[in-house]
This record gives structure tokens, C-alpha cells and sequence, in this order.
């Protein structure tokens, strides 16, 4: 099969193959994978079907947009989003059955006065146990779970779930955040509500904290099969990186020595050497600051990016190694196969393995295999 110019295979058998290894590492009643943002880069509704095939029986998104296409594509397992604007119609997540992550008193009343006769609200109650970003402070517990009390009553809600994300600081803070989290369900509980999914780690946490999977554990990038941490090491799980990312060569020529490279000329020839092109750039994801550091692999060999990374292009400076227009760099995959990984192009651009495959962008062309 002939390749895009810029391209990322996606195996979706090792999508699969990564929640399975997962689901044995950190056992809880309900697998819920995060699909949210285009499934980290690698495509969400072909990435949600291997996950469901690898035994998820959850699906996690941060907006509703991306609930409904999941929906509009036939994915009738259940689904749950948690962050909305005040413009959220949550009437449409009602009558699609999308679980709905509630942060606030006030916006508990928005969903329950969406909520269609004989049709409650799906809700699940998001509690900021330590993270410092979405969901309710326990401040506001007493209010909050005595009015979804009341809504449950009524018919307009039922709430079907809590939960909390840890803060990923260190082990003492992990397990304060599960005191913390273990304490206010138990409140909620007091106040009459009886969540069936109660949940608060990600891939690291339920790796980690055997205590903190509950009965449900979320799986965000190791679905993928990279690492959430230094300590959750993707070989050691036997997690497969499911996305190869691969640029066609569409240039290459002889240059003497002294020839300067790409904008700033921050790298200059220091003899006479061949120079080709990559049309990958910053413009499809590939961090700038990678520039003169990120690694490439060319007709099985490592090179790295010379100078700076454009916006739709960049140089690899190959030496004496005998290239051709139209060979493939690969810039990451799997390295057990001898290519660059995603980690090392976080290292490359100090930052981390989520921003490098989240951030592919449209303009590459993904090629599914199973």
C-alpha cells in the first residue's frame, strides 16, 4: 500500500492488546478508556472500538462534541464527559445517554432542568480532592449532595457516579487524595446517594494504588502503550506504542561544506555532506523545540534533525548514507523495533509523551491497521 507524505499507522490490535495488559495489571469491575482528543492523536472512534474489543466496557471524553460522535458512530456503551461551557446542551447528552460530569452546584441545576420527563440526567459528580482543577471542593459537599439528593427524588438525575483524579505528586500526596476521596463518597453516602461507579485513577495511579481502583479505573495513555510515568514503564507492562509517525523524503541533495541549515543557519555543514528533507513541521505537531535534538530513523539508521523545525518542514543532515527521494524517516514508533519513541522525542523537546502524540495534527494522514 503506497504511503501518505506524512503519516501515522495506527495499530488498533495493540490498542487492544494494551487494555488487555492493563486490565490484568490493575483489576477493577469497569474499564473506562479516555478517548478525549481525538484519542490522544491516533483517531477516536477507530482507537474506542479496539479498546472496547480489548475489554473496556467505558468510554471517557472531555466535551460533549466528542460524546456525540461517538454516539453518531454506533458506540452504544456508556460514555462520560466532564467539561462543559455555559453554553452545554445538556439535553442532547441526555437523550444520548452520555454519563455527565457535574462540577458545581448551579451547573447540577442546569442538567437537572434539561432533563426530560420519564428521562432523567446520567450524572456523575466530579470532587476536587487535591488536583486543583475541575470539581466540587468539599466545602460545598454538604450543599451539592443534599440538592442531587433532592433531584434524584424528583426524577430529573440520577446520579450514577463520583469521582476525582489524583494530583500524580508523590506516593504521601496519592494516598492523602484517597483518604481525602474516600471520605466524601462516604459523605455522599450518608446523604442518601448510592453511585454505582466510583472512581480516581488514571493509568498510573491504578498501577501504582491497588486501594484507588475502586470499581472502575480510567486508562488514558497506556491504552496507547506509553508510559504515564517513570515508574509505570510501558516495556515492563509489555505495552505496545500503537502510532507510528513517518514523513516521506522529498529532497535530497550534495551541499559543501559551510552550507547553513534552515532558519537562523543554528547548524552549518562542516564538510561536504547530503542534505534531505522531512515535510513535518510544527504546523502537524512537531515540537520546535525539538529543533537540532529530535531523533529520525532513515533506511535503518539514527540521525537527528539539523537545525531548526519549521512549520512544515525539516532538515536531516545523513552524512555519506545513501538516501533517495521518496525513502521513509521515521521519527517515532516502537522501539523495540529499533525506532525512535515517543519518549525520546519528549526528551528531544523537554516535554512529555502525551503532548508528542496528542498534538499530530490533521494535515497527517492516518493509515489503521488491525
Amino acid at each position: 500500500m503506497t504511503q501518505a507524505m506524512r503519516e501515522a499507522r495506527i495499530d488498533l490490535a495493540a490498542i487492544s492488546h494494551n487494555v488487555e495488559q492493563l486490565r490484568r495489571a490493575a483489576p477493577s469491575d469497569n474499564t473506562m478508556v479516555i478517548v478525549k482528543a481525538n484519542a490522544y492523536g491516533h483517531g477516536a472512534v477507530p482507537a474506542a472500538r479496539a479498546a472496547l474489543a480489548g475489554g473496556a466496557n467505558w468510554l471517557g471524553v472531555a466535551d460533549l462534541d466528542e460524546a456525540l460522535a461517538l454516539r453518531a458512530a454506533a458506540l452504544p456503551v456508556p460514555i462520560l464527559t466532564w467539561i462543559h461551557s455555559v453554553k452545554t446542551d445538556f439535553a442532547s447528552a441526555i437523550g444520548a445517554s452520555v454519563d455527565i460530569g457535574v462540577n458545581y452546584l448551579s451547573q447540577l441545576d442546569r442538567v437537572a432542568s434539561a432533563a426530560m420527563r420519564g428521562s432523567p440526567a446520567r450524572v456523575q459528580l466530579k470532587l476536587d480532592t487535591g488536583l486543583g482543577r475541575n470539581g466540587s471542593i468539599a466545602a460545598d459537599d454538604e450543599s451539592l449532595f443534599a440538592r442531587a439528593y433532592e433531584l434524584q427524588k424528583l426524577g430529573q438525575i440520577r446520579v450514577t457516579g463520583i469521582f476525582s483524579h489524583l494530583a500524580d505528586v508523590d506516593a504521601t500526596e496519592d494516598l492523602a487524595q484517597v483518604a481525602r476521596f474516600d471520605q466524601r463518597v462516604a459523605n455522599a453516602r450518608t446523604a442518601g446517594l448510592d453511585p454505582e461507579f466510583v472512581h480516581l485513577s488514571a493509568t498510573g495511579g491504578a498501577l501504582r494504588i491497588a486501594r484507588a481502583r475502586y470499581t472502575m479505573v480510567r486508562l488514558g495513555i497506556g491504552a496507547y502503550g506509553l508510559s504515564p510515568g517513570s515508574d509505570s514503564g510501558s516495556e515492563r507492562l509489555s505495552l505496545v506504542p500503537a502510532m507510528e509517525l513517518s514523513g516521506e523524503i522529498v529532497s535530497v541533495k550534495r551541499v559543501a561544506a559551510g552550507t547553513g541549515i534552515s532558519y537562523g543557519h543554528t547548524e552549518v555543514t562542516e564538510r561536504e555532506t547530503t542534505l534531505v528533507l522531512v515535510p513535518l513541521g510544527y504546523a502537524d505537531g512537531i515540537p520546535r523545540a525539538a529543533s537540532g535534538n529530535g531523533p529520525v530513523s532513515i533506511n535503518g539508521l539514527r540521525y537527528r534533525v539539523s537545525g531548526r523545525i519549521a512549520m512544515d518542514q525539516f532538515v536531516v543532515d545523513v552524512g555519506d548514507a545513501p538516501v533517495s527521494i521518496g525513502d521513509r524517516a521515521i521519527l517515532f514508533g516502537d522501539p523495540v523495533s529499533g525506532m525512535p519513541s515517543a519518549e525520546d522525542w519528549a526528551v528531544a523537546a523537554d516535554t512529555i509523551n502525551y503532548e508528542i502524540v496528542t498534538r499530530i495534527g490533521s494535515r497527517v494522514a492516518r493509515e489503521y491497521r488491525s
